[in-house]
């Protein structure tokens, strides 16, 4: 159990207040963090190799039935109960609040730079969509030392992309010119979009062998001509979040390049606002409400 920060539902962050008998890993006074899950099988080969993320019993955080059959809340609720294997040890240099994003967006981003060996100096990677996960994705690629652009159909956002979060250069998707003068330049792209856009000019941005990432589901099925990737035997794929040794892992890779989200803490009595300001995209990059004060204030 603990107090508090989240990040809405799936990124839980806060201090630990009591814990079970058989608890080996966390003693209260702990920061930790929670993300998308809180259980699994713990039995299937994914489970055993580390992808409890990738497990056909994975429970989800927020909106799932537990173990025992009650509800998961997540981020919603006024404390949390949760198995230690699915914690992650926060070190105390790394602040709560900056913190609470890299558990969904963090992960997201990290996990398929390393899985798919993106993440080797000197690579040229490619960000499409430069929002609460896109944002994290350029963070985590320059602090691997890769050299990163982002790919965005809003103009207005380059300054913020090269001045702010260090990418080393811009493109706008649907600008024909600047699109024609990176074909073949990336040896990956991650993809953040969740609206539906085409796919087929960012594959052609890709050298041979390159991956295409996806990390979240547009909401129309894609269409992919196959000699796009016979071309250069170039591979698109997908990505989740990541387990628990790799969550551990990431976490532990933010705290030693200083990498955290940019984040707008709100009370809970602001959720509304948010909500609809985040519809309208008008946050830079993520919410955190600060459940933990605003009870404290209320009680």
């Amino acid at each position: 159990m603990w107090n508090r920060l989240i990040e809405f539902r799936y990124e839980v962050v806060g201090v630990v207040t009591e814990v079970g008998s058989k608890v080996e890993k966390f003693k209260v006074g702990d920061k930790v963090g929670v993300g998308c899950m809180v259980g699994s099988c713990q039995s299937c080969d994914s489970c055993a190799n580390n992808f409890e993320n990738y497990c056909p019993k994975l429970i989800l955080t927020y909106g799932e039935k537990y173990h025992d059959g009650t509800t998961t809340y997540g981020g919603y609720s006024d404390f949390m109960v949760v198995d230690e294997h699915f914690i992650v040890r926060i070190p105390d240099n790394l602040p709560l609040d900056g913190a609470a994003p890299l558990f969904c967006a963090g992960i997201t981003t990290y996990s398929p730079l390393r899985y798919f060996e993106l993440d080797k100096p000197g690579m040229h990677v490619g960000v499409v969509g430069l929002g609460g996960v896109g944002h994290l994705a350029v963070k985590f690629a320059k602090a691997m030392g890769v050299k990163v652009t982002v790919i965005s159909t809003s103009p207005n956002k380059e300054k913020e992309a090269i001045e702010h979060l260090h990418a080393d250069s811009f493109i706008v998707s649907h600008d024909q010119d600047q699109m024609q003068a990176a074909m073949g330049t990336m040896d990956g792209i991650i993809d953040t979009v969740f609206a539906a856009h085409p796919l087929l000019p960012l594959i052609g941005l890709l050298k041979s062998n390159g991956k295409l990432v996806m990390v979240t589901a547009p909401e129309k099925n894609i269409q992919i001509p196959a000699f796009s990737l016979l071309m250069g035997r170039k591979m698109v794929a997908g990505s989740r979040i990541g387990g628990m040794k790799e969550t551990q892992e990431m976490v532990d890779f933010a705290v030693k390049h200083n990498v955290t989200a940019d984040i707008e803490v709100v009370p809970v009595d602001y959720l509304n606002t948010a909500m609809d300001r985040l519809a309208k995209s008008d946050v830079k990059y993520r919410f955190v409400i600060d459940v933990g004060n605003t009870l404290k204030s209320t009680s």
